[in-house]
């Protein structure tokens, strides 16, 4: 039975963390910034005092210089909660060994669960295809991630995706601040899916896109004559791929581009994953390029 924890890929994760980059809403103190106002690590504002305020917090330098008395405030540090939602519609069942898309996910979702709550942080499993399959709902315990693998191991799946709609509900779900994590091929209507990912920034959400992609799908390497079969719908057709290949890779660019775009545009991190590379390399290239930029 596969456990999905790669020793490689959460060695080199590890080593570079997944820090919340924007401000966020956590239950206790943690690593994160946090929206409320407290007397803890980086200098934020003053303000008047009030009775009541510990007089430990007073600027006496201040005073002295305006015979007025004001409290120090300071930005408070808190954990988050994260959100991983897996992709488990037929489409993502493409590809062998490694190179399967949906076992790459999962590789993907195992090492982000570990590595969040190995941190002190909380994280949370959402399942989907056409609608939500399995949900575990948010815990910073260790033995959460083994209930999570259990999860990953036992997925079989089902229908098309339909995904707008599922992040437009989460959004209205979810009303602490957090980060949320996108696993999937997303194939489906570009529009809804960028329509969900800004409902999940309009709430303060971060959100990354993991786009899992498998070799074939980005180069299209056929050759002769070959019969396609559909995952997601009963299609079959049988054409030369040479022949198709200039028109299906402007097509490709064409959606490719419109989605990153659109990530951009709603900042949220687009992450491309061709699982024909080392999840390794491509995660960890991720995190450090996330350890120099800071999203609003």
């Amino acid at each position: 039975m596969p456990t999905y924890l790669n020793p490689e890929v959460i060695a080199k994760a590890q080593a570079l963390g997944m820090k919340a980059r924007s401000v966020v809403e956590g239950l206790r103190v943690g690593d994160h910034k946090s929206p409320y106002r407290g007397f803890s690590v980086e200098f934020v504002q003053h303000r008047e005092y009030v009775p009541g305020d510990d007089i430990r917090h007073i600027d006496w330098k201040g005073y002295g210089r305006s015979e007025r008395y004001t409290i120090k405030q300071y930005e408070q540090e808190t954990n988050f909660t994260a959100h991983l939602m897996l992709d488990a519609s037929k489409s993502m069942l493409y590809g062998a060994g490694d190179t399967n898309k949906l076992e790459y996910a999962k590789t993907l979702t195992a090492a982000l669960a570990f590595l969040i709550v190995h941190q002190r942080d909380s994280v949370a499993l959402d399942i989907f295809d056409s609608q939500w399959r399995d949900r575990l709902p948010a815990s910073g315990q260790m033995g959460h991630v083994q209930t999570i693998l259990n999860t990953l191991v036992s997925v079989q799946p089902n229908e098309k995706n339909t995904m707008g709609p599922l992040l437009h509900d989460i959004a209205t779900q979810v009303r602490r601040r957090g980060l949320f994590f996108l696993i999937s091929d997303c194939f489906d209507d570009v529009e809804s899916i960028l329509g969900g990912l800004q409902h999940l920034r309009f709430g303060g959400h971060e959100v990354v896109v993991f786009h899992i992609l498998h070799p074939d799908e980005i180069d299209f390497p056929f050759n002769g004559m070959v019969k396609f079969d559909g995952m997601e719908e009963k299609l079959h057709v049988l054409t030369r791929p040479q022949l198709v290949r200039p028109t299906y890779l402007q097509a490709l660019e064409k959606y490719l581009k419109e989605l990153q775009e659109g990530c951009e545009r709603n900042r949220c991190d687009y992450v491309l994953m061709n699982t024909g590379k080392p999840l390794a390399e491509t995660l960890t290239a991720y995190l450090a390029k996330r350890l120099k930029t800071r999203i609003k």
